[in-house]
């Protein structure tokens, strides 16, 4: 009979708390703005004075970092639940435009965390922004097997897509006006970059 490992409760509980004061700074970022975040704030919805932060986070960019890495973590489970067709292709670029444009348009402080520079002198350490980058890379692969090019039609296809994201939460927040159009984008996108395969909207 194996024998059960101790269970570190003390970590489990330090793990636990930093969670608590990060989803703390989540409510007050979607109640009030990322740029309202206090460490005051946090403490008081956690329940604990000010200073007691600063035995689970140096910062209070040192929070921000930690709601950076969690929102690109939960944007890679996401994107690895996704059932991609077996056949490459416009199909599995239109999937990979909705989820991402779901996940954006469904959270704007998120949003502007992940992919804005909108808190001054906040930069991802580079173990949050790994995460980041091993979700672009995984987008790049299902893109490059889809018939997708270079570097340079990457870059289009982020930029279009971020673009109809930022237009979508500026001028019809929890609407669908820009996300009705992503079926032309990719078929438009696909057109550009040489994608084959029939058009998207002569199929529906």
């Amino acid at each position: 009979m194996s024998a059960i490992p101790n269970r570190d409760r003390r970590t489990e509980r330090r793990e636990a708390t930093r969670r608590e004061i990060v989803d703390a700074a989540w409510d007050v970022a979607r109640e009030a703005g990322l740029s309202h975040i206090t460490l005051r704030e946090i403490a008081r919805r956690v329940g604990m004075r000010s200073p007691s932060l600063y035995s689970h986070f140096d910062s209070k960019n040192a929070i921000y970092d930690a709601m950076f890495a969690q929102a690109y973590s939960d944007l890679r489970r996401a994107f690895d639940a996704l059932e991609l067709p077996a056949k490459p292709g416009r199909r599995s670029l239109l999937m990979v435009a909705e989820l991402f444009f779901d996940f954006a348009a469904a959270d704007l402080p998120r949003y502007q965390l992940m992919n804005q520079r909108t808190i001054p002198g906040f930069t991802p350490t580079e173990e949050s922004f790994a995460i980041s980058r091993d979700g672009l890379q995984e987008m790049a692969a299902v893109m490059r097997a889809a018939g997708v090019g270079g570097r340079d039609d990457l870059d289009l296809w982020t930029g279009i897509l971020s673009g109809f994201v930022d237009q979508q939460l500026a001028n019809d927040p929890g609407g669908t006006r820009w996300r009705r159009q992503l079926l032309r984008l990719v078929d438009m996108y696909c057109d550009e970059v040489g994608v084959p395969g029939p058009r998207l909207r002569s199929i529906q």
